[in-house]
């Protein structure tokens, strides 16, 4: 991390107008630790640094800037500094950022590429959006199978400058299409005059252009690779993506189950770049839906009144018992919608987290009961409260409710991800409010049942 003495001495340094200064310090900074010191600075001091940067240095500060930083640094570029970042940077960084920009920068953009770079931005972003083909680099290293490995290390070394990496190597046939691929260091290790072909076992994983990027990251973890080679539909090699591009994938497929586990739709953007209308719209639906959710909950007390009229005591744990089935539920919710992301559980498997959410929710049910059994019971003891005179009916409806509203919230809030995943749909939707919403109800209706039942006659 950068300290904030070297921060201050960049701003004093160009609060003082001493560009030379100022165009040493940034010269001598490695482009991530550059990437970070300019996003910490006054956007308004973007455009000074920008000026300053050797050319190559600014392409490649701004190809570590976060993606927001770069569609905003965009504007305070020059058509020439424009030209040089967007020809230098790696096509698949190039293409996230192209997705982002409006229309008209897009074009103006696409304007300054070279001829070579024009062709590959257009190819790629003329894959589906959220697709391999829009992360995937045409920067690689592809061998004919027949060499031997005295000349692909020749091929490599003229090929490495351009390669995005060289620890894989893809051999294709005499069309292109991917035959293998190899470690370098099988290569290198390997006799000169051995062909390629030989040192090929044809146990190679690739992935089409058009899988969507959330299958990509699954194959990533599945086989633990570096970089997975790219086909289209008849085979051939088209592009490699790299672990580095995953990473930027997770994190934003991470991000958006987030959003929706809280109860709102996945703002698809950093929190500052979303308008205010835009944020009320995404998480105005869910807040009116849960709104009416929790209605139903009105209307359940409203059938116990006169019950509630007879003994107000009863109505002080609704809060109790609604939040202990609500927090159950919410739990469950979100242990299984993330083992079903991570692939730790499939749809196959819902009778055995049926089976194991019973029993858990069954033992913590009743680990809560007793709690609330012990309280009611300790109150009246200690003269805070006589619950009508009937402290152990009162605690063991209490105790009661509470077992069965835990295990009915555990087991709703666990089986729930698996239908709307059944249902095609994404198990992020059974947020834990939705499911406390839902647990809320039916956990109202069973205390005032077991309310009714064990305290007729009595309290009721």
């Amino acid at each position: 991390m950068l300290g904030t003495a070297l921060r201050e001495d960049i701003r004093e340094l160009i609060e003082r107008r001493e560009w030379d200064a100022i165009r040493e310090g940034l010269s001598e900074l490695d482009p991530a630790d550059g990437a970070e010191l300019l996003s910490e600075l006054p956007e308004e001091e973007h455009a000074v640094v920008f000026r300053l940067l050797p050319r190559q240095l600014l392409a490649d500060i701004f190809e570590q800037l976060p993606l927001e930083d770069q569609v905003r640094n965009v504007a305070a570029l020059s058509n020439e500094q424009v030209e040089t970042v967007l020809n230098e940077m790696a096509p698949d960084d190039r293409t996230r950022l192209l997705e982002e920009l409006p229309a008209n920068v897009v074009q103006r953009a696409l304007e300054s590429l070279h001829p070579e770079q024009l062709r590959v931005a257009r190819r790629l972003l003329g894959y589906p959006e959220g697709t391999a083909g829009r992360v995937m680099t045409p920067e690689y290293v592809a061998l004919p199978a027949l060499i031997t490995c005295a000349q692909a290390l020749k091929e490599i070394r003229q090929k490495a400058r351009s390669a995005e990496t060289v620890s894989s190597i893809f051999l294709v046939d005499e069309r292109g299409r991917l035959v293998d691929d190899l470690e370098l260091s099988q290569i290198v290790l390997a006799d000169p005059q051995t062909t390629l072909a030989s040192l090929a076992d044809g146990s190679y994983v690739a992935v089409s252009a058009t899988l969507p990027q959330a299958e990509v990251v699954r194959l990533f973890e599945k086989y633990d690779r570096f970089a997975l080679p790219v086909t289209d539909s008849v085979g051939v090699l088209v592009g490699i993506i790299t672990a580095d591009d995953v990473l930027d994938v997770a994190v934003r497929e991470a991000t958006e189950d987030m959003q929706k586990l809280g109860g709102s739709e996945a703002l698809e953007a950093p929190y500052f770049d979303v308008g205010v209308g835009e944020m009320i719209k995404k998480r105005g639906g869910w807040l009116a839906a849960l709104f009416l959710g929790e209605m139903l909950t009105a209307s359940a007390m409203g059938h116990f009144e006169e019950d509630i009229q007879k003994a107000a005591v009863v109505a002080l744990f609704v809060p109790l018992i609604i939040s202990s089935g609500g927090n159950s539920g919410s739990q469950a919710t979100s242990i299984i919608i993330r083992s079903l992301a991570l692939r730790e559980v499939t749809l196959r498997d819902w009778r055995k987290v049926f089976s194991r959410e019973l029993t858990s929710g069954l033992m913590l049910g009743l680990g809560l009961g007793v709690i609330g059994f012990l309280r009611i019971v300790l109150w009246n003891r200690l003269g805070w409260h006589d619950y009508g005179g009937h402290p152990y009916l009162m605690g063991l409806t209490v105790g009661i409710a509470l077992t069965g509203v835990v295990l009915a919230g555990t087991v709703a809030g666990s089986m729930l991800p698996f239908l709307l995943r059944r249902l095609g749909l994404d198990p992020a939707s059974a947020s834990a409010p939705f499911v406390a919403t839902l647990v809320d109800v039916s956990g109202l209706l069973l205390y005032f049942l077991v309310a009714t039942a064990l305290l007729r006659g009595t309290l009721l």
